[in-house]
C-alpha cells in the first residue's frame, strides 16, 4: 500500500512532492493503488488507536471475557482498558503487549489484525478536528 501525505501547501524547491493539484493528497507512488485513491477521495483514514481498540475489544468479547478480568491480568485499570478499546487513548507498545498477553494473543497477531482492518478500509469515520 502506498504512503499518504497530507500537506497544506507545497514547499518550494523540495523536488517532486505530493500532487496537490487535484486535491487528493496522495503521494505519486500511491496513485496507482485504487484502494488508496478511493479512501483519500471519499473519507479520511481512521486513527490507528481506534482500529486497534476495536480489534482488542473484538478479541476480548470473542473469548467471552469481562473487561475487568482482562484489565486485571494486563495490570491496568478497567477504565484505562475501556478507553483503549474505544479509541480514546493512544497506548504504548508496552501497554499493547500487556493487553495482548492478557488475551493470550501474540502481539504480532493483534497488530496484524488491526493492519488488515486498515487495509480493508474498516472503521472509517468523520473528519478529524484538532483544537488549536
Amino acid at each position: 500500500m502506498g504512503e499518504l501525505i497530507r500537506l497544506d501547501a507545497r514547499r518550494p524547491g523540495r523536488g517532486a512532492g505530493p500532487d496537490l493539484t487535484n486535491g487528493s493528497f496522495v503521494h505519486h507512488e500511491a496513485t496507482n493503488d485504487p484502494f488508496v485513491r478511493s479512501r483519500t477521495a471519499h473519507a479520511p483514514e481512521p486513527l490507528w488507536r481506534e482500529v486497534v481498540g476495536r480489534r482488542i475489544r473484538a478479541v476480548r468479547r470473542d473469548r467471552g471475557e469481562r473487561l475487568t478480568d482482562t484489565a486485571e491480568r494486563a495490570g491496568m485499570s478497567p477504565q484505562y482498558l475501556s478507553e483503549i478499546e474505544r479509541g480514546r487513548k493512544d497506548s504504548s507498545s508496552e501497554i499493547l503487549a500487556a493487553v495482548a498477553g492478557a488475551l493470550e494473543v501474540p502481539l504480532r497477531d493483534l497488530i496484524g489484525l488491526a493492519h488488515a482492518d486498515l487495509a480493508r478500509g474498516a472503521g472509517s469515520r468523520g473528519p478529524v478536528l484538532l483544537a488549536a
